[in-house]
């Protein structure tokens, strides 16, 4: 217990020191999303990088703020959001929570359990200190300022009134709490997700070391680099468009599509993974004793959950409730539905049947992959997102994992890595109008999509690949650094006792079945 509340202590501390070079007195209190042009006539909610929306909108000159309508959010758009993050947070606990809790040894459910459920609590009060801010506020193109320090100037009392946030639609607005909640559920999720990259065998400690480190030096820069950006309505006049270009992240000013978080959430996560499993090493008895998964059961109900929660997680992602978001939405279920079936046919062809943890992984894997291009592709290209995971994903829990050679106990590279880069790379290719995409917004004054015969799919899918690198790379970086850290001051891995005892006993003292 006192060494639980220690780390959730320095967690915490991590949250109020980093980034301290940057000034905090030059942080800026206006509130976010102030529209700086008349309200127009609502766009779909498709980009150059159509995910989040930035918690900071553009300044303009005093005579056209003031002329400016004030904006009221819409209540359905409102209650969409909320509905939606209530979803994501269901993704995590208990969909992630048990998916994962079934897939490991009993002896280590509740560590899962612990590790998941914890791990989430503690990146959404690090999201509330100093997270929100560092993603979601101008700053540069890697990270940005501590306007939201806290989550200041949220409420504003003289006018009695909640600050807004941005959409992708001209004059149309949601509140800033209701983004920030939904936005903090994918920072935790994320952290989450790399969990079962290194089960059974890494210290609770650690773990929380770890992801509060991971969290602030990896997570919030990639989510600035692709999300950020100065909203529609800064977007003004064609003599701003450039300069409110230059204040937003670096992905997004290089036109990356990530509709809800091929690069941010599954590759980032993924990387992160990869890298745990290889430096705190292999499960003891690995490749020489029995490690199967001890109730599929509970996996299915799991990753029945996630499957649910995921509409939230990407039709969520439109801000609005509109258009774009039904297409996030039946994209999550023809492409999810699509990668079960593939997954099982690759696996009656690989071993002659199909099984329970193959469709239940089946379904992640076109979750994932269908993550970034949700509101970006047609059903035609989901479909195909999401059989092309299948069948990726599949041969990336067997003949990649070989070829790698780490203990990647619940496959987290596999499928999270493998699904987010297929989802990512094809995005650039199915959001073709030619092949029945919706394009993306060529020009942000006009809000004009891209022509069909303007739209090059080769010149999108390097602009994919970029920030596919661009991700791999820096999380890779962040988690090698991470985990050193962790192992030279309180050590990455529980004893070999410990670890044969099982990490419920020896961890939390306490144990998931009895009798």
């Amino acid at each position: 217990m006192k060494n639980f509340l220690v780390t959730l202590a320095l967690g915490l501390s991590l949250g109020l020191g980093v980034f301290g070079t940057a000034s905090v007195a030059t942080a800026q209190t206006a509130a976010p999303a102030a529209v700086t042009a008349p309200a127009a006539e609502a766009k779909p909610a498709d980009a150059a990088a159509p995910v989040a929306v930035p918690a900071a909108a553009a300044t303009a000159a005093p005579a056209a703020a003031e002329a400016a309508p004030v904006l009221v959010p819409n209540k359905g758009d409102t209650a969409w959001m909320m509905v939606s993050t209530i979803l994501v947070i269901m993704m995590v606990i208990p969909g992630l929570a048990l998916f994962y809790g079934g897939l490991v040894r009993s002896k280590n459910m509740l560590s899962v359990l612990m590790q998941v459920v914890v791990t989430f609590s503690m990146i959404t009060v690090l999201w509330f200190i100093y997270g929100y801010s560092l993603a979601f506020t101008e700053g540069n193109a890697f990270i940005g300022g501590f306007d939201r320090l806290f989550m200041k100037g949220i409420w504003d009392n003289a006018a009695g009134t909640f600050a807004n946030a941005a959409t992708f639609s001209k004059g149309v607005v949601i509140p800033e709490i209701s983004f920030a909640a939904f936005q903090a559920t994918f920072a935790g999720i994320t952290c989450a997700l790399i969990v079962g990259a290194f089960a059974e065998r890494i210290k609770f400690s650690a773990v929380l070391t770890f992801m509060a480190l991971w969290f602030t030096f990896s997570y919030l820069p990639i989510a600035h680099m692709v999300w950020f950006w100065m909203g529609p309505d800064a977007y003004s006049a064609k003599e701003v468009a450039d300069e409110m270009t230059s204040k937003a992240g670096l992905i997004w000013q290089w036109g990356a599509l990530d509709f809800a978080g091929g690069t941010v959430v599954h590759i980032n996560a993924a990387v992160a993974g990869l890298v745990g499993a290889f430096m705190i090493g292999k499960r003891v008895g690995y490749g020489r004793e029995a490690m199967a998964p001890h109730s599929l059961t509970l996996t299915m109900v799991g990753a029945s959950l996630l499957w649910v929660g995921w509409f939230g997680f990407n039709a969520g992602s439109a801000l609005e409730a509109n258009g774009f978001a039904a297409l996030a939405f039946i994209n999550t279920l023809v492409a999810t539905a699509g990668a079960v079936l593939a997954w099982c046919v690759g696996e009656a062809m690989m071993r002659g049947k199909a099984s329970m943890l193959g469709a239940a992984s089946g379904a992640v894997a076109g979750l994932v992959a269908i993550t970034p291009a949700a509101g970006n592709v047609g059903i035609g290209g989901g479909l195909v997102i999401g059989v092309v995971a299948g069948f990726a994903c599949l041969w990336g829990v067997n003949g990649l994992k070989k070829m790698l050679g780490a203990d990647d106990s619940l496959d987290v590279f596999g499928v999270h890595g493998v699904g987010g880069i297929v989802g990512a790379l094809l995005t650039g290719v199915f959001n073709s109008p030619a092949l029945g995409g919706p394009s993306a917004v060529g020009d942000w004054v006009t809000v004009a999509m891209i022509a069909p015969d303007a739209y090059s799919i080769a010149a999108q899918v390097w602009t994919q690949a970029k920030a596919v690198l661009l991700t791999i790379v820096w999380s890779g970086v962040v988690s090698v650094v991470a985990f050193k850290i962790v192992d030279l001051t309180i050590g990455l891995r529980v004893t070999e006792d410990e670890e044969r005892e099982g990490l419920d006993i020896s961890s939390h003292g306490e144990s998931a079945y009895h009798g």
